[in-house]
């Protein structure tokens, strides 16, 4: 199955096809975030790639288990941004945090971030990441899940206001960064060390791969 098989590769003068490193996209490639974690993933595969946020209604249904929420939402990420590049590939994805079955968002306030670090400290917790893959004239869409495990050490009172009091927490699901300052918090992970980050690299590139929409570059 080639998603892009169609589609005729420019010339290296174009845009998306500027970057040295060992992918490259043969069709246009949209990642639909706004998260530089993710934006420098696909810098990181060597991929050109153009960004366009999606804005959706991101609150919980009833009733809904945290995998059918992070599912939800990178499809329907993907399809909004799908609407605007008919002619590209869109990928979009969501991260929570799960502990003791409750989702944990990105906290709205310093205080709401201590209270999540507190109830992480000294345990074990659930990152899910959902990506979604979509391109509108084939009406193909790949969407899957990715789970890790992440052990905390026990957060002193007064470390967990020191890190608080950095920002980094504001805009983190579960008000973490494990890639930040807060990766002297985590004692273990169990599965995807990138799905903590916020995309699952193994899943994605393979998926990429198997679709042909990248490529190995050659040199």
């Amino acid at each position: 199955m080639n998603m892009c098989s169609t589609y005729k590769v420019p010339d290296a003068e174009q845009p998306f096809l500027q970057s040295k490193g060992m992918f490259q996209a043969i069709c246009p490639l949209v990642l639909a975030s706004a998260s530089p974690r993710r934006q420098q993933f696909f810098r990181e595969l060597g991929l050109d790639f153009v960004v366009a946020a999606a804005e959706i209604d991101e609150r919980a249904h009833s009733g809904e288990a945290p995998t059918e929420y992070v599912v939800r939402l990178a499809l329907e990420k993907a399809r909004e941004v799908a609407i605007g590049y008919s002619d590209s590939t869109v990928v979009a994805a969501d991260t929570i945090v799960v502990l003791d079955g409750r989702m944990l968002g990105k906290p709205a306030t310093p205080a709401e971030a201590k209270e999540m670090l507190m109830h992480l400290s000294g345990r074990t917790h659930e990152v899910f990441t959902a990506f979604a893959i979509s391109r509108s004239p084939d009406l193909v869409e790949v969407v899957q899940a990715v789970r890790s495990e992440v052990e905390f050490m026990e957060i002193p009172l007064a470390v967990c206001e020191a890190y608080v009091n950095t920002g980094e927490s504001l805009d983190k699901a579960g008000a973490y960064g494990i890639q930040g300052a807060a990766g002297f918090l985590v004692r273990r992970v169990v599965g995807s060390y990138s799905n903590v980050v916020g995309l699952p690299l193994a899943e994605v590139v393979s998926e990429l791969l198997r679709l042909g929409i990248i490529v190995p570059r050659a040199w």
